[in-house]
This record gives C-alpha cells, structure tokens and sequence, in this order.
C-alpha cells in the first residue's frame, strides 16, 4: 500500500501545516507521520467542511455519533455527507441519518431527483458516465499526479469536466497543476469555471485570489479573497492573503482588520507570529500619522475636556 508523508499530504491537498495541526488538536484526525490513500480521502474531506465553515466540534461530534449508530470505523469514507444547519447527517443504505439525534431525515433532495409516478426515467446512453465512474476517474487523476505523471493527470482532470462539466474539484486540481506549472492564465481559467460550477466553493475563490496575485492584479484578487472570506468568514489563510494584498496596495486600515482577525483564528505558530508582528508596525505607523496630521494647535471648543499638554522625555 503506497504511504505519503507529512509534508506530501500537505502539498497533495494545497494545506497548510497549522490547517493540519488544528485537525488534530480538534480530534478530527489522528497525529501522525504516515498516511495511506484512505487518509488521504478524509483529509479532503475535512478541507471541504472546514472551508464551508462547518464547526470543528461539531464534525468529531457527528462522527462519534455515527460510528456508534452505525458501526462505522470511518463514515467520512464510507458515507455520503450533508450539511443539516451546523450538523452534519449521513447518507447510508439509501436512508439519511442525523446520528446525534438517532433520527431518519427525509431526504428530499434524492425525492426530488426521482422520475413521478408514470414518468419514465431518462434514458442513458449504453456506457454513459455515472458519478461512480467520475470518482474512480478523479481518484486516478490524483494518483497520477502523486507518481509525478504530471501529463497523464491532467488528461485524466480533463476527460472529467468533459465529461461531467459540473465537477469543480477537477477544475480545481487541474488548476493548481498548471499554476505549479506557472501557466497562470490557464490556471485562472480553470479557477474561475470551479467558481462558476459551484459559488460557494470556498477554495475555488482562494485560489483564484492566489493565481490573480502572481498576475499583478490586485483588485481583483482583493475580490476573490474577500468572496472566500463572505462564504467562510473563519477561512484563516484568507484573511492572511487579504491583508497582504492590502499591504501591497499601502491600505494599512484595511489590512490590520484582516490581521487582526488572522490572530484571532490561528493563535499558535510562525504565521500567527508574523501576522502579531504586522499588527504592532501597522499600529506604531498609524501612531505616527496621527501625530503630523495637525500643523499647529486647535484650541479645544466650548465643553470639550481641556487637553494637557506634558513633556516626555525621549
């Protein structure tokens, strides 16, 4: 069985390393150095739920649930996912369980997708595509890309949304391989059609934030972040971008908001520190303005608290 390290699962799923260490201090995964392709699946997993900004707790606790319920060792991979609100439900058996309240949920949407009675169901050419083959197609694409056969995932990406033009994570992964690639316009491209696929993808906006900073464009990868941010507001690494953006643009206000929520996120390690560090010069400099802005004294106006003025010693 093929194994990946640390370092490999972090650039096979476009992670960062805190992203991964807070899984692990929330109890979503285990601390390791080793990891199979099943964990990879999770890990993938987990980067989606976050990035739509479902709760950490609330994933473990679904979790736990539904391995007790069910008897699952792992409903990440042997499940179907829906969000319900801040909870999470699971598809299994053709039935949709909420398994922290034990209950069945009605499924509509699999209704809604059913032929009415006396409707035949819509014809499929002999051989057609289904979702199944799809995931096989995408999990071969990813292995490729992993054995370095660079040429082969991307005709594997792109017999995919030819066949299936609404699956964005294809359009995402092959966009990335050609911004590592430095094909930057490409790369746009194929971000944006994620954008467009699916509109609430949280990681097709950061990435295209990412690609239309390497392009020196700056407004528009201020907008793609912030559309990242409006979907997720906890998108840690999207507030990071963004104030860095705005450094690049001399808009000091706007970036020390995006610092200051970056802390508040990601309170351990190198980027917290950096970003802690960004805050004191941006609020040191601001200081400084403050102090020139006025060429002579303004007497206070009538009832206004009387300022004193004091010598300090430098």
């Amino acid at each position: 069985m093929t194994s990946y390290r640390r370092q490999d699962v972090l650039r096979i799923l476009q992670i960062s390393s805190r992203q991964l260490q807070g899984w692990e201090r929330a109890g979503l995964v285990p601390q390791q150095e080793s990891y199979t392709f099943q964990d990879l699946g999770q890990l993938r997993i987990l980067r989606v739920l976050r990035e739509e900004d479902v709760p950490a707790a609330s994933i473990r606790h679904s979790i736990v649930a539904m391995k007790a319920v069910a008897g699952m060792a792992n409903p990440l991979l042997e499940a179907s996912l829906v969000r319900t609100g801040t909870r999470l439900a699971f598809r299994c058996d053709g039935a949709m369980v909420d398994p922290i309240r034990r209950q069945l949920l009605f499924d509509f949407e699999r209704v809604e997708r059913q032929p009415s009675a006396g409707q035949p169901a819509p014809l499929r050419r002999p051989g057609a595509v289904n979702a199944r083959n799809v995931q096989e197609l995408f999990l071969r694409a990813v292995q490729a890309e992993e054995s370095g056969e660079k040429h082969r995932a991307i005709a594997l990406y792109e017999e995919i949304v030819a066949v299936d033009p609404s699956f964005a994570p294809a359009y995402i992964n092959l966009g990335t391989i050609h911004f590592h690639l430095r094909k930057y316009g490409r790369a746009e491209e194929l971000y944006r059609r994620a954008t467009e696929t699916d509109p609430g993808y949280v990681l097709a906006f950061f990435d295209l934030g990412n690609v239309l900073d390497e392009l020196q464009r700056p407004n528009e990868s201020i907008a793609a972040y912030r559309q990242a941010i409006a979907l997720a507001p906890r998108y840690a690494d999207a507030h990071y971008n963004l104030a860095l953006a705005h450094e690049r643009k001399d808009e000091h206000r706007a970036a020390l908001r995006h610092w200051e929520a970056y802390v508040r996120l990601d309170k351990n390690g190198p980027w917290s520190d950096h970003a802690r560090g960004q805050i004191h010069k941006l609020l040191s400099r601001e200081k400084l303005s403050i102090a020139w802005r006025a060429d002579s004294f303004v007497p206070p106006r009538k009832g206004a608290a009387a300022l004193e003025l004091v010598s300090r010693e430098v």
